[in-house]
């Protein structure tokens, strides 16, 4: 019949602590832990503007639909046509025109999307 020695017992149990710390569960930690609550970010302010000689506006969306979803309600303009918007995870905002370049606001968007633009028309993207 084998026996377990303290110091065997010890080293067990100091092995599973270990392993604890490894995954963040810390003993009596585990049952007060709980997911954080998801957080809903600020809706940006309204603007309407001329910048580089192209008026430019940004408000809530009251549309249903993949502008609305990605946008998390918010539409933004150039010259009267919608500048697709996406708001990242991060809350910095990206367009169809500089998808890889995030900025911090949707104004920020639009006057990159302007620039980028260099007078060129913004063509209405069809989504299915």
């Amino acid at each position: 019949m084998s026996r377990t020695t303290r110091r065997q017992a010890l080293g067990i149990a100091a092995g599973a602590a270990a392993g604890l710390v490894l995954i963040g569960a810390a003993p009596g930690r585990a049952a007060r832990s709980a997911a954080p609550a998801p957080r809903t970010p600020a809706q940006p302010a309204p603007f309407d503007e001329v910048y580089q000689g192209r008026r430019i506006q940004g408000g809530p969306s009251h549309a249903a639909g993949h502008h609305g979803h990605h946008g998390g309600g918010y539409t933004v303009r150039v010259d009267g046509e919608e500048l697709h918007v996406m708001r990242n995870a991060d809350d910095t905002w990206i367009s169809v025109v500089n998808h890889y370049e995030p900025h911090a606001t949707p104004r920020a968007v639009a006057r990159a999307a302007v620039v980028e633009l260099q007078g060129a028309d913004l063509v209405p993207l069809e989504l299915f």
